[in-house]
């Protein structure tokens, strides 16, 4: 069976979790960086891309788009979306609010540079009093994985928001005990612990080349 293929730019964006998951599947995958407008235009005229949009993934024999419909196939194909369809609706419930603060870290480096010491100070103040605590409370209550007794993506987008904001404002998770514990917990699994080590598929923060080229392919 072929290797999944994933279209998108050489950084982070929309497809680093997709990354994250298969890592943590212990999923080798292959990867087309698109650089050129021409790439993007060459997906659209072979239809590969049903709403105009990346990221795009290549698996068993389907051409994938739209985030979350990648994310929940991956992880219920690699038994990281619970047991039932109760375990999965919390699972749902906790990665769209991870999904939620870390898409506002991810469209942080497209924001005028005026702006960034306002963003950064709203991305620190929704962690803290928001989408922190809100998990918080959940370990508290349930204590080691998010729902049930294993890894789900719902831990695993849990983890990278935390690292994503702890970027960005290093003392973030001082007043969150459970969350320094769970990020302690989930980083230690081997196969996350390989994809956070350096050499793994995992991108480095976005630079401004990173930038430029989503700007230039998607003419934005």
């Amino acid at each position: 069976m072929s290797k999944p293929k994933l279209y998108y730019f050489n950084g982070r964006g929309k497809m680093e979790s997709v990354r994250w998951l298969l890592a943590a599947a212990g999923i080798e995958f292959e990867e087309e960086y698109l650089e050129t407008r021409e790439q993007y235009e060459k997906l659209l005229k072979d239809g590969a891309l049903l709403f105009e949009q990346l990221p795009l993934v290549e698996i068993d024999g389907m051409k994938l788009v739209q985030s979350r419909a990648i994310l929940n196939y991956i992880a219920a194909k690699y038994n990281l979306y619970g047991k039932d369809i109760r375990e999965r609706a919390l699972i749902d419930m906790y990665a769209d609010g991870a999904r939620d603060l870390m898409d506002l870290v991810i469209i942080l480096p497209f924001k005028p540079s005026a702006d960034k010491d306002s963003n950064l100070a709203m991305i620190n103040k929704k962690a803290k009093n928001r989408y922190f605590p809100a998990f918080e409370k959940v370990l508290i209550k349930h204590g080691g994985f998010l729902v049930g007794n294993q890894l789900s993506i719902a831990d695993l987008h849990v983890l990278e928001a935390i690292l994503m904001v702890e970027e960005l404002c290093p003392s973030i998770l001082s007043e969150f005990p459970q969350l320094q514990s769970f990020k302690s917990k989930i980083s230690k699994i081997p196969a996350v612990q390989k994809f956070l080590q350096p050499g793994s598929p995992r991108k480095p923060p976005p630079d401004d080349h990173y930038v430029q080229t989503a700007k230039e392919v998607l003419r934005y």
